[in-house]
């Protein structure tokens, strides 16, 4: 066990199954206690892992499968049961049974690999393959009912992130809007553009006064009929309110359109539908039913009936 380098005073968990037997387990365990400590090795057997009351957080390392008779696989509970009691940083290395092709009871090495990371570990690495053993092929063929002949043992390595599981940490993130970064200045080309006292005095500057680019025509004071437009204007052949008027003859032509009606104005909004809806003031009160805004007018012929 010196070469998975194991060193004193770490804390050791190691997990064993059936078919190891006593003798074999009892001399592994020995042989971790006189590199890491007495009383920091500790014993498991798989199928009672679960079942433990080890804390989290406690083992610095967890070994699992490496009897040379062993032959078990690891569920996902017992892998995320491993990844628990493990400290942070913590590593794991475990011997299983594979095969090179698809099986039902028996994973490949990638499902394997994919299983550990599904469960929490990282850096997982593939360190050794070997044959099984009679005594672990005959176990394990009984335990899963699988009979083919490409079955090997896989050691692999992995460890547990530098992080307990549900711990959080602080990302300072900045959403703003970073300054365009301006380029440099040319020291020649605002020279270029700047003038100094001794240029106003220069003869070979031209300067122009702005104010004397107006005359008097440009100085006086536009007459509003010139700044309508014809077609708003009496100019225009016929008068016609631009699209977009603003001079107020749309308003002036609207008003016009609409003809002004002396109708009474209803205070129920019923008058229209007849005398079964009027009320008993109503000034619509024997004439007929119309239609909203409409004029009512009598023909000759009921007004000599009446």
């Amino acid at each position: 066990m010196a070469e998975l380098g194991i060193q004193a005073g770490d804390t050791v968990l190691l997990v064993w199954a059936q078919p190891s037997g006593p003798a074999a387990l009892q001399q592994c365990a020995e042989e971790l206690r006189a590199v890491a400590g007495a009383g920091c090795v500790s014993v498991e057997n798989m199928e009672r892992l679960l079942l433990s009351s080890h804390s989290a957080s406690t083992f610095d390392w967890v070994l699992s499968g490496l009897l040379a008779d062993s032959s078990s696989t690891h569920s996902s509970e017992t892998l995320a049961e491993m990844a628990r009691v493990l400290k942070p940083g913590g590593k794991l290395v475990l011997e299983e049974a594979v095969t090179g092709s698809e099986a039902q009871s028996v994973r490949t090495v990638e499902k394997l690999v994919s299983a550990l990371k599904l469960s929490g570990f990282m850096s997982v690495t593939e360190v050794s393959k070997a044959e099984l053993s009679a005594e672990a092929l005959s176990s394990l063929r009984t335990a899963t009912g699988y009979h083919g002949n490409s079955l090997s043992k896989v050691r692999v390595s992995a460890s547990k992130p530098a992080f307990e599981v549900g711990s959080s940490s602080q990302i300072k993130l900045s959403f703003g809007k970073k300054p365009a970064e301006r380029p440099a200045l040319d020291p020649n080309a605002a020279k270029m553009w700047t003038l100094s006292a001794n240029d106003m005095d220069d003869d070979d500057v031209d300067l122009v006064d702005s104010d004397a680019l107006l005359d008097e025509e440009d100085l006086k004071k536009p007459d509003p009929a010139s700044l309508k437009a014809p077609t708003c204007g009496e100019g225009s052949a016929k008068k016609k309110a631009c699209k977009n008027c603003t001079c107020g003859l749309a308003e002036e032509q609207e008003s016009k359109e609409k003809p002004k009606t002396n109708l009474p104005k209803s205070a129920c909004g019923s008058c229209y539908l007849g005398d079964a809806f009027r009320c008993a003031s109503c000034p619509y009160a024997g004439m007929p039913a119309f239609k909203p805004g409409e004029k009512i007018v009598l023909d000759k012929k009921t007004l000599t009936e009446a």
